[in-house]
């Protein structure tokens, strides 16, 4: 497999350096936001992340989304995150009931989203959108197919509210599945060895909640689409846990094909002129296609999104040299500030560190001479939740042709964890208040 040369290397840091915007420190916001305005015509702007413990990832995501906010028309932040558990932030930033009223983001990894940085983006748009009208507001959406038993419960609580009568018949549906929420996993365990699975079930329930949509959206239109992107995420969240036990590849797909779909639902609800940004991990946002995950057949919300949107999509990864890092061991362990190595030299990241920015932003959308040379294979680091830096090589990178796997790239040279709110480390300890504000 053929990877950049030395010199090679050193040539491209230098174009690198000449061509990169170097951006303000974070204690600017406005100033570094105001350099992702070129973004602001698109009607998706995807912001990745080469972690999920970053300060400075979910810093500048903050300040770039603020400014398409405020400035731009952007109406939606989409989050890699349940629906049900957004749910309550979007209740807490659009003033829709008593925020804190339930449990939310308990569940690994909590500091994901239980952390300062994010906390503070929230009070700054919730202080914005108390000035404008109700159909003006930034919402904020879930994305993501995990909350089988909090979607579950959400659908029969609403169907109690407007409809006693099939909330009996939900309990009934969804009953094929009640030994099993507190471990979905287990379902899937136990379908593949029974070949009985609760899929009908599932379907049926969703299909009932459309027979009598229109009843429901006359009484509240919004609180119905809520139950129903729930009875959606029951019928995902089935076939997903089913699909884990088939191979990794068909549940990575299952899983990014439901939050792609998650936010056209979205984006339609909110009107033919919604403008949307999207947070989530780079392997998310980026084009797979472009990557070796889409050389096994995985393919990814970035990609589809691009497929659909084309040019009206802005795919921008963050990435970083080294610095400490939230992260755990192993799955549901608990989270350690880790030192981040510093970059392989075959990697996409040390050719930015040798172009030498502290911070910078490289768009090479206008630019086909840069996207050209930024275009072969080369290795790219990818930290999630887990980060086993013994066995990095294998664990984190993977190979990517950068400049087709994104349309611009936020460099930071050095980054610092993400600060957890208190109790955000005890995972599966109910909360008093979404993120303890």
């Amino acid at each position: 497999m053929a990877y950049l040369i030395p010199s090679a290397t050193s040539e491209l840091s230098e174009r690198l350096r000449a061509k990169s915007q170097p951006l303000p420190d974070l204690h600017s916001p406005d100033a570094f936001a105001a350099h992702f305005d070129v973004f602001a015509g698109a009607k998706v702007v995807l912001l990745g992340e080469a972690t999920h413990g970053t300060a400075e990832f979910y810093q500048a995501r903050a300040a770039i989304t603020r400014r398409l906010v405020e400035r731009h028309g952007f109406r939606i932040l989409a989050i890699e995150a349940d629906w049900p558990d957004a749910a309550e932030l979007d209740r807490f930033i659009r003033q829709h009931g008593v925020w804190g009223e339930r449990d939310a983001f308990i569940n690994f990894p909590r500091w994901m989203w239980r952390n300062a940085e994010f906390a503070h983006f929230l009070k700054t748009m919730r202080r914005w959108n108390e000035a404008r009208p109700h159909d003006d507001r930034l919402e904020i959406r879930g994305l993501d197919v995990y909350s089988l038993h909090r979607s579950r419960d959400e659908v029969v609580a609403y169907l109690d509210r407007v409809d006693p009568e099939e909330a009996a018949a939900a309990r009934r549906r969804y009953s094929c599945l009640t030994p099993y929420l507190d471990a979905p996993q287990l379902y899937g365990a136990h379908a593949l060895a029974t070949g009985r699975t609760c899929e009908d079930a599932a379907v049926e329930q969703l299909v009932a909640l459309f027979e009598k949509r229109l009843a429901y959206i006359a009484n509240d239109g919004e609180k119905f689409f809520d139950a129903e992107q729930n009875a959606r995420i029951v019928c995902a969240a089935e076939s997903y846990y089913r699909a884990m036990y088939r191979g990794a590849k068909e549940s990575w797909n299952l899983r990014d094909s439901h939050m792609f779909e998650t936010l056209l639902r979205v984006i339609e609800q909110r009107g033919p002129d919604a403008k949307a940004v999207v947070w989530a991990h780079n392997s998310h946002i980026g084009d797979a296609a472009a990557t070796g995950m889409g050389e096994s057949g995985e393919y990814n919300i970035g990609q589809l999104c691009r497929t659909r949107f084309r040019d009206q999509a802005a795919l921008i990864g963050f990435s970083t040299d080294r610095g400490l890092v939230m992260a755990a061991d192993e799955w549901g362990s608990p989270p350690k500030i880790k030192a981040v190595l510093p970059s392989r030299a075959d990697s996409w990241e040390r050719v930015f560190r040798d172009a030498g920015h502290e911070r910078s932003l490289t768009n090479w959308r206008a630019d086909p001479e840069l996207a050209a040379d930024l275009s072969i294979r080369r290795l790219e680091r990818a930290i999630g939740v887990i980060y086993r830096p013994e066995s990095e090589r294998s664990s984190h990178y993977f190979d990517a042709h950068l400049s087709r796997q994104f349309d611009a790239l936020v460099w930071f040279e050095e980054t610092s964890a993400v600060h957890p709110l208190a109790g955000a480390a005890a995972e599966g300890a109910p909360d008093i208040y979404p993120f303890g504000l």
